[in-house]
């Protein structure tokens, strides 16, 4: 965890690379300052785990990491968390499918990230990259960071997702003190070459704990920022062709309160990407003993980017939502999860919802995913995680939670939570877990949209068991990443245990069944098939999990609605057809579902 800042003056340009400047009130734009297009990956030689840069820098690390001013105490906190889950959820699930570890990257925290295309998992850590086949074999690396962009340096907090409504790959770190840098690739192979960009944020500012989302007009940033509090937009549809006047548009955050550790998370798109100029959410939380805080709550914001007046692009608040009291008084030495055999606690990572906020949407609303730590137990300091469902009602585009816990179902401690929701409507919640008893491990849980609400409904399955304790240093973790498979239903988890007592990151895969394990599943295994017969498109589909009426619906890759219709499935299957004709040779995306399921395909038309 560094520090990333996109600070409210001038942007510098730093080469002679074109770039333009535009202010209008709290809003910059700037071209990218450098743009070349990198070897592809599998010319590179790999490096030898020797080679990794050492940044045990400690005392460097945590000097970056602003510390909390004091909470004004003057609202009693909750003895123990008024909506905790403490007891194992009873459903049974199955073993990760895919379990393997990763990169460690010699460096404290390693900060792992990672993301699933159609037949490779690409993980970067502090300071390497790798990408792997989805059993954990090698196909490329590992690379230094600094591999994609020639002449920068190995800073790390790297950040990967997969778009896969363009079929690309992206990739960033920051680049001493003052650049963020971002990688597309220039075709679907993660092995292959990648479009690389230069942007420039304020003089003297630094980059810290940058997280990323894929949205229709943009590849969005926020960061720990500090004062002012900034947010930023990448310009995608410039970015996934290599254009080299792709730019940048950076906003200020209405300011709210917070407990100086600050990083509002955007709406990542799952499912089907949301039509071009929808604005993208952005999230954060509020406790009532922050310093000018008052109710403990959840903050949505909206980023509208303009891109061919950036200076009419606007960040607005539009929605504050109560949630049921949290207790975040996390000490100020981040000293709070306990491990065996020492008296060296982790840090919680308090006062962030942790990556990501997962988007999705549905037929009638959409929905974001959300969690972050707290403590369950005012007397043992017990943490766990609370998270939410919120929906934003399509017709009024209101927000609002519509389910809310905290899970802690024994006396261990869990936190570096992410959370992720599957085509069924099924939640995922993936962690680590430790205490006095359990090394740092990585567990997860989950619940199907049938369950009770608020509740992790499946029984705690250990993805691995860690061994040892870190000794002499908190930090730990810093970043967690589930993604999910381009199929629909299968997650995928990367985050850091110990083996040994050192610091190692895992990969993993697993789903939520929607019947009991042995029991036929037909709602697993949703089959939909789309091709091009002249000038029309059938779409067929069968294994639907119900025989309620079902919305098909086709977009362009920029989220655009080409057309759509409703259809009454029968014995869980359908077929219709859609009218194509005049319609450009590109890649469209189809969408089969109702308010309880979705599958998302796609489809090339010629």
């Amino acid at each position: 965890m560094n520090k990333i800042i996109l600070a409210t003056i001038g942007f510098f340009v730093l080469n002679n690379i074109s770039a333009q400047q535009i202010k209008g009130t709290k809003v910059f734009y700037q071209k990218c300052t450098g743009f070349a297009i990198s070897k592809p990956l599998s010319d590179l030689p790999a490096v030898s785990s020797d080679d990794d840069k050492d940044i045990s820098e400690k005392k460097e690390v945590e000097k970056r990491r602003t510390i909390p001013p004091s909470v004004n105490n003057k609202k009693a906190q909750p003895a123990l968390d008024p909506i905790m889950q403490n007891v194992m959820g009873t459903k049974l699930m199955a073993g990760p499918i895919a379990n393997w570890q990763a990169q460690s990257g010699n460096a404290f925290p390693p900060d792992p990230s990672g993301a699933a295309g159609t037949n490779h998992y690409y993980q970067a850590v502090n300071c390497k990259h790798m990408i792997y086949n989805k059993i954990g074999g090698t196909i490329a690396g590992p690379f230094n960071l600094n591999s994609l962009w020639a002449g920068s340096t190995n800073d790390g907090d790297p950040v990967v997702l997969y778009d896969k409504y363009a079929d690309r790959w992206f990739m960033t770190q920051f680049n001493g003190a003052d650049e963020i840098l971002v990688a597309v690739s220039t075709t679907s192979n993660p092995a292959g070459a990648y479009y690389t960009y230069t942007f420039v944020p304020a003089a003297g500012t630094f980059p810290d704990y940058p997280k990323y989302s894929v949205w229709a007009d943009g590849y969005y940033c926020t960061a720990n920022l500090g004062t002012p509090e900034n947010v930023a937009v990448f310009e995608r549809a410039k970015m996934i062709l290599g254009n080299p006047s792709a730019g940048m548009i950076s906003l200020t955050l209405p300011n709210t309160p917070n407990n100086g550790f600050y990083c509002p998370l955007p709406g990542d798109a799952d499912g089907v990407l949301p039509p071009y100029g929808t604005p993208c959410p952005l999230f954060s939380y509020e406790d009532d003993t922050w310093s000018g805080g008052g109710v403990d709550q959840l903050h949505v914001f909206e980023f509208k980017a303009d891109w061919i007046t950036p200076v009419n692009s606007t960040l607005t608040q539009v929605a504050a939502l109560p949630n049921s009291p949290i207790n975040v008084n996390f000490t100020l030495s981040w000293n709070d999860v306990p491990q065996p055999g020492t008296s060296q606690k982790l840090d919680a990572i308090s006062g962030v919802l942790n990556f990501r906020a997962q988007y999705r949407r549905w037929v009638g609303y959409n929905s974001v995913v959300l969690n972050h730590a707290v403590i369950v137990n005012a007397g043992t300091k017990q943490v766990g995680i609370r998270w939410y469902e919120l929906r934003q009602n399509t017709g009024t585009n209101v927000w609002s939670i519509y389910q809310q816990g905290t899970y802690a179902p024994d006396l261990h401690s869990r936190w570096m939570g992410s959370i992720a929701m599957d085509d069924n409507g099924s939640i995922a919640l993936a962690y680590a877990i430790s205490s006095s008893t359990i090394s740092p491990s990585l567990n997860y849980t989950g619940r199907l949209a049938t369950d009770p609400l608020g509740q992790m409904t499946f029984t705690e399955t250990v993805a691995i068991a860690g061994t040892g304790a870190q000794a002499g240093f908190n930090r730990f973790g810093d970043y967690s990443q589930t993604s999910m498979d381009p199929d629909g239903i299968t997650f995928w988890h990367t985050g850091e245990y110990l083996s040994g007592g050192g610091a190692r990151t895992r990969v993993y895969s697993f789903q939520l069944p929607l019947a009991p394990l042995g029991i036929n599943e037909i709602a697993m295994s949703t089959n939909l098939f789309a091709y091009q017969n002249e000038s029309s498109l059938i779409i067929k589909g069968n294994k639907l999990p119900n025989n309620e009426e079902t919305q098909v619906d086709l977009f362009d890759i920029m989220g655009k609605q080409i057309a759509t219709k409703k259809i009454i499935p029968i014995e869980n299957s359908i077929e219709t057809s859609i009218d194509i004709s005049g319609l450009s040779k590109a890649t469209y995306l189809v969408r089969v579902g109702n308010y309880k399921f979705q599958k998302v395909i796609k489809v090339i038309i010629n």
